[in-house]
């Protein structure tokens, strides 16, 4: 039977949230500065949201590595090893690696991504497209637990290729991104590669822009997290009684976004409480670093990966880089 009559293969490869990281999502409400950890933006509502901020008009980063592809998709894959497994990594609607099978015809695709239900209507939706190609999703969250190395295995013949686009490196502080792809340089064996984007110094505006849109699209994506919260830890946020503010740090090179008490309140956080947030207290729910094109091939060289290639739009707002084990 053909894959475009059949469900792709789901698996598990880590089961979230464990006891563990509620634990860890409490620690971190309880603190003088709060803060809300970005994996959890991923419900499925957080997914479509996420989905409709890169359609917008002042998130820069999607249309810009998109032209970065668009122009250069055939010399990528020229570099790319053949009969490859192709890894995305947060693979969210699977709309930019549906970009690529006709150019790369893999092996097989596997999906990752924290959103379970969303990933299963995703990877059904590149099997209806591409019936003949086994299609795999994995719920993971790959940013904290990555291992994938008895699934590619499976195929010691074909060359893991992980795709990391969209700039979602910057989430991590730097020395938790040289972790990050140290594990991924570790599943790369000899002939693995890695294609990931990330994103450019820029001027302030345009990036707070990015992360503060006019239709309040981000804000709303921004206060959806803590729904996912109140789920998680059966607390009793109110999203009403906060807002949304983003701005760059230019000392750390990072866009922050926090989430502002609009008023002061407690919370219960299920069998705790927190007293009260302040009026104009802070959550701090994301980091979005910056880099230049010499820091970013850095930071691969420090984790392993030498940087091949790398590719940018004329304004150097936005690198691909294709890296291989050093």
């Amino acid at each position: 039977m053909s894959l475009a009559l059949e469900l792709p293969r789901l698996e598990t490869a880590l089961r979230l949230p464990t006891q563990d990281e509620r634990q860890q999502l409490l620690h971190g409400l309880l603190q003088p500065q709060a803060r809300i950890d970005s994996k959890y933006f991923y419900d499925d509502l957080g997914c479509e949201l996420f989905t409709n901020i890169c359609q917008l008009d002042e998130y820069y980063p999607t249309r810009t590595e998109a032209r970065i592809f668009a122009e250069n998709r055939d010399a990528i894959a020229a570099q790319l090893p053949r009969n490859l497994q192709w890894i995305d990594l947060g693979c969210g609607d699977c709309g930019k690696t549906l970009q690529w099978l006709n150019v790369l015809q893999p092996a097989r695709v596997i999906g990752v991504d924290i959103a379970g239900e969303f990933l299963q209507s995703s990877m059904i939706a590149v099997a209806q497209q591409h019936p003949q190609l086994e299609c795999i999703g994995v719920v993971n969250d790959f940013t904290q637990h990555l291992d994938l190395h008895d699934l590619l295995a499976e195929r010691p013949g074909n060359p893991p290729v992980f795709f990391y686009p969209g700039s979602s490196i910057g989430n991590f502080e730097p020395r938790a991104a040289m972790r990050f792809l140290r594990r991924i340089r570790a599943h790369c064996g000899e002939h693995g590669r890695l294609l990931v984007g990330a994103d450019l110094i820029k001027p302030k505006a345009i990036l707070e822009a990015a992360y503060d849109d006019a239709r309040g699209v981000t804000a709303a994506f921004n206060l959806n997290v803590l729904n996912v919260v109140n789920r998680e830890l059966d607390a009793d946020f109110q999203p009403e009684r906060f807002r949304h503010f983003a701005h760059f740090d230019a000392a750390h090179r990072r866009v922050e976004m926090h989430l502002v008490a609009k008023e002061k309140h407690s919370v219960s956080l299920g069998r705790h409480t927190r007293r009260y947030f302040g009026t104009d207290e802070h959550i701090l729910t994301e980091y979005s670093h910056k880099y230049s094109l010499d820091e970013f091939r850095a930071l691969l060289a420090a984790s392993g990966l030498r940087c091949s290639h790398y590719w940018t739009d004329p304004q150097d707002w936005f690198g691909v880089f294709l890296a291989e084990p050093a």
